[in-house]
């Protein structure tokens, strides 16, 4: 006899007593799972009439779906509610634990449920991303035959983590990040409904609004951390003091090998090149939160010292490579102060993007073929027989006279003439720009003025 039963008062109780003690035991956001498409907030532009998430509930679409974004926004919601309004079974895999032998298990089920009584199943598999090659394809066939509608909840895009094939046969919806008004919604109805709190609380106006901001368009970590502050309630009110002490920050990790890895360090560069420092500031803070690799961090400065600021500052570049020798003595946390040191001067540097426009040209013609000959005169000249190929013969050194620049071919004939770097007049590369016309006309001889 299994004394556990005994233990929860579950002996003798019904399946649907159990499911509902159980429920009752569930946590806050597990609890307040909407029920019905009225009940979802948010995501208006995949609800509203005639939209395809609403059709694909409603019955009249079937199409599988990839449905994609970040976590809060009601992936697993949507997906019970497709095979709860059309009435198929359903059933459910997780990437994190489900291997190829599960997947077919599933598949084989579904289509004998098709052939026996034309039952059709809703497959929902979360956190698909995880899923590797090899089970996506044993997906394939059963999703292109309809034996089941795969419904696929994934954090990161997809267009990076799954397989072509299965994206081909998928609709693609993104779901938003809840507004603050919805989250606002969701607070307070967990608050007055019977599932939730039950109106055993109510909410301080200063700390409903803190809870908003925490919740950063997750309405799962909402309703947890107003279940935690809950919980410390003496008097029946909620306030913010609470709930600051029982709610520490807002949870800001994120895959780093996923899609908000990409959105944030893309941000971050494209601050930095718009010289809005705060904002650079503000991104890196973020990555540094989410337990980001410091060296990958400093990589990326290094990068953009050269890329976007490259002449117009030259000691940008010193500075990245300084802070990535920090990184590698330092560590985390103490290396955040160098890179964000690195950051605002790069943020606040003048820019230039001459130096990766000069190169990408450079390396543009040699790819065309235009490479050309060495000048013989440039050619190495330090072995036995140089002399008798022509190598180095009538080279002039700069150093013999007084200027230190003479006239002189050095690049191949086809090549004579082209000019690759453009400095900008901004920063300390304005005065490479004044000098640049005069150092080529000398090089080049009055038949080659610029």
């Amino acid at each position: 006899m299994n004394e556990g039963l005994f233990d929860e008062g579950l002996f003798g109780a019904t399946d649907e007593e159990k499911a509902q003690r159980i429920a009752a035991n569930a946590p806050l956001a597990v609890r307040m799972r909407p029920r019905t498409l009225d009940e979802v907030v948010g995501q208006g532009h995949l609800l509203g009439p005639g939209a395809p998430l609403r059709r694909l509930v409603e019955g009249s679409s079937p199409a599988s779906v990839m449905l994609y974004g970040p976590p809060g926004t009601g992936k697993t919601t949507l997906a019970t509610l497709v095979s709860q309004a059309t009435g198929r079974r359903f059933a459910a895999l997780s990437a994190l634990s489900a291997g190829v032998k599960e997947v077919r298990a599933v598949i084989d089920e579904a289509r004998r449920r098709l052939v026996r009584s034309g039952e059709s199943t809703v497959l929902f598999i979360d956190e698909v991303h995880r899923f590797s090659k090899t089970q996506q394809d044993a997906l394939l066939g059963a999703v292109e035959d309809r034996i089941v509608l795969l419904v696929a909840a994934t954090t990161e895009n997809p267009f990076f983590s799954v397989v072509s094939p299965l994206l081909s046969r998928s609709l693609v919806l993104q779901l938003r990040p809840l507004g603050d008004d919805d989250v606002r919604a969701l607070v307070r109805r967990a608050t007055e409904d019977e599932r939730g709190l039950n109106g055993a609380i109510t909410i301080a106006p200063d700390a409903e609004d803190h809870l908003v901001r925490l919740a950063g368009g997750d309405a799962r970590r909402a309703l947890t951390a107003l279940e935690a502050a809950a919980d410390a309630v003496t008097d029946g009110v909620l306030d913010l003091a609470t709930l600051e002490a029982t709610v520490d920050k807002a949870a800001v990790r994120y895959d780093r090998q996923g899609d908000q890895h990409y959105d944030v360090t893309s941000a971050f560069i494209k601050s930095i090149r718009g010289s809005d420092v705060d904002a650079a500031l503000h991104y890196l803070a973020r990555m540094i939160e989410a337990g980001e690799d410091p060296r990958f961090i400093a990589r990326r400065l290094v990068i953009h010292a050269s890329e976007d600021v490259g002449m117009a500052d030259p000691t940008a570049l010193q500075t990245a490579v300084a802070a990535a020798q920090a990184v590698q003595l330092i560590g985390l946390p103490e290396c955040a102060l160098n890179l964000a040191q690195a950051t605002v001067h790069l943020a606040t540097a003048p820019k230039s993007n001459a130096v990766t426009v000069a190169i990408g040209e450079a390396m543009s013609d040699v790819r065309k073929g235009l490479i050309g000959q060495v000048p013989p005169h440039l050619r190495d000249g330090h072995y036995a027989g140089a002399a008798k190929l022509g190598n180095a013969q009538g080279y002039r050194y700069p150093h013999d006279v007084p200027e230190g620049v003479l006239t002189q071919q050095y690049p191949p004939d086809d090549l004579v003439g082209r000019d690759y770097y453009a400095p900008t007049g901004r920063g300390a590369e304005r005065y490479i720009a004044e000098r640049l016309p005069k150092l080529r006309k000398v090089v080049r001889g009055d038949e080659q003025k610029t």
